[in-house]
């Protein structure tokens, strides 16, 4: 059996070709594609800075996991090997818990829990931690467990998006729904159609899916910010601003935070 540090020892391989540019990295533009992730994730903390400083700190984490899935995913396309595959599924899950724990809106908490934030994050910490060693013992079930989050986190948006006149917030559920379909279609052709891609020369879909799903995060990160505010927030008014000009067609979205003010 060979090791799970070993190159090409995980049994997932995308559609580039390897080792085409380098005797070091197996995949090329799928390793770094993933410098969107190291860009985008200190500029989030720095947009979002005043954001946590008035609503959590642990937005910071979730900043700096977003950076770790990326590192992790260059490891992973870099070499192939089985440690890669499995610490970029974990990361990506830890990613996800964070952005659990901070905004999921109370009346979404289970039943039992009643409205106790502290206890329910436990419960996500206590979840993560079990999905976290199932993913050794039993790595198929990842790609399941991942998408399940993901489906259930698109069932929130849409119960939101009913419950909500704020144009602003549905323009920004809107895009990032959009962003996320066109980042997952991304993700599946090059698994399913890899060999109609390798017949036109066309190995960039993957590539594509790091950096659609990096600028996806932004737009979900300020989706759930202004979701969260409705429940956590009800004296101070989020304001959604783009770097590096509101005025620019196409700009990275953040949250300005003021306070309500009564005449």
């Amino acid at each position: 059996m060979p090791s799970i540090f070993a190159y090409q020892s995980s049994e997932v391989d995308w559609c580039e070709s390897n080792f085409q540019h380098s005797e070091l990295v197996a995949e090329f533009y799928n390793t770094f594609s993933n410098v969107t992730f190291l860009i985008f994730g200190p500029l989030m903390m720095f947009l979002m800075h005043p954001y946590a400083q008035k609503r959590s700190r642990y937005v910071y984490i979730t900043c700096v996991l977003f950076m770790v899935v990326g590192l992790f995913s260059m490891y992973f396309h870099m070499t192939l090997s089985f440690l890669g595959q499995l610490l970029d599924e974990i990361a990506i899950l830890w990613l996800l818990a964070s952005g659990y724990s901070i905004w999921m809106p109370r009346c979404y908490f289970p039943t039992f829990l009643g409205e106790n934030r502290p206890q329910f994050i436990c419960l996500v910490v206590i979840t993560t931690v079990v999905s976290t060693f199932l993913s050794f013992l039993r790595p198929v079930i990842n790609a399941y467990a991942l998408n399940s989050i993901a489906v259930h986190i698109l069932y929130i948006v849409f119960q939101e998006y009913k419950k909500t006149s704020n144009k602003e917030l549905r323009h920004i559920m809107e895009v990032s729904v959009v962003l996320w379909a066109f980042a997952l279609t991304s993700w599946i052709s090059d698994r399913l159609l890899c060999s109609f891609w390798q017949q036109i020369n066309f190995f960039y879909l993957h590539s594509i899916w790091h950096v659609l799903i990096s600028i996806t995060f932004p737009y979900g990160m300020v989706t759930m910010a202004l979701v969260d505010a409705r429940y956590e927030m009800p004296g101070q008014t989020l304001k959604v601003r783009y770097w590096p000009r509101d005025t620019w067609p196409v700009g990275l979205p953040y949250v300005e935070v003021s306070d309500d003010k009564s005449c």
